[in-house]
C-alpha cells in the first residue's frame, strides 16, 4: 500500500547511487546477492538476540533490494537478474520470522508458524496472478519497470519491512505483530483472488 509512496521519494537517490555502482563495475545480481547475506546475517543476529543489530542488518538488505533495480536499469536488466531478485526476497521474508521462530520456539512458534503460511499464500497469490498476466500480455508499471506483473496490496514491501523492524525494537511483542500482520496479509491475498477472478474471467467462444 505504501510502495508506490516510498518509491517515488527515493527513486531519485536510488538510482543515481545505482549509476555509481554501476560506473565502477558492481553489478545489479552483486547487489541482490550481498542484501540476501546481510539479511541471513540480520536473522542470526536475531537468533543471539542482539535486536539491535537485527535491524540494522534488515535496513541494509532492503537498501540493496532497491539499488539492484537501480543497477540493472543503469546496466543491463536480464531475466535471470529478476528471477533471482524474487526468490532471494521471498527467502529473506522467510529468514526473518523462521528467527524469532528459533530464537523463542515456545514463544513465537504459533504466531511465527501463522505468519510464515500468510507469507505463503500471499506470495502463492502474488506469483500465480504473474504468471496467468504474463500468459495474458498484459502489462503495468504501477510500481515502475518490473520483471513480472505487480500487482499491489495492502501488505506490500514497505509494511512488511517496518513490520520486522518493529520486531525488533518490541521483541517482546513480536506474537501480537506478527498475528495482526498476518491478518493483513490473508486480506491481501483474498483481494487479490478477487482481482483474478474478475481479471480473468473465461471468455466464451461463439
Amino acid at each position: 500500500m505504501l510502495d508506490g509512496h516510498f518509491k517515488r521519494g527515493l527513486d531519485p537517490w536510488l538510482d543515481d547511487a545505482g549509476q555509481a555502482l554501476a560506473r565502477r563495475g558492481v553489478g545489479a545480481n552483486t547487489v541482490t546477492i550481498t542484501g540476501f547475506l546481510l539479511g541471513l546475517a540480520a536473522a542470526l543476529a536475531i537468533i543471539l538476540d542482539a535486536f539491535a543489530w537485527g535491524f540494522i542488518l534488515i535496513g541494509a538488505s532492503r537498501v540493496c533490494d532497491g539499488l539492484d533495480g537501480a543497477v540493472a536499469r543503469a546496466t543491463e536488466k536480464t531475466d535471470f537478474g529478476g528471477f533471482l531478485d524474487i526468490v532471494l526476497d521471498f527467502a529473506f521474508y522467510g529468514l526473518i520470522p523462521f528467527a524469532f521462530i528459533f530464537a523463542d520456539p515456545y514463544e513465537n512458534g504459533a504466531a511465527g508458524g501463522l505468519l510464515l503460511l500468510s507469507f505463503y499464500i500471499n506470495g502463492a497469490s502474488f506469483l500465480a496472478y504473474s504468471v496467468m498476466a504474463e500468459k495474458r500480455g498484459l502489462s503495468t508499471e504501477v510500481r515502475g519497470a518490473k520483471s513480472l506483473y505487480f500487482t499491489t496490496g495492502l501488505a506490500e514491501a514497505t509494511e512488511t519491512i517496518a513490520v520486522f523492524l518493529a520486531f525488533c525494537l518490541f521483541p517482546q511483542w513480536f506474537s501480537e505483530i506478527a498475528i495482526a500482520f498476518a491478518l493483513v496479509c490473508f486480506y491481501t491475498a483474498l483481494s487479490r483472488i478477487m482481482l483474478a477472478r474478475a481479471s480473468f474471467k473465461v471468455e466464451i467462444q461463439a
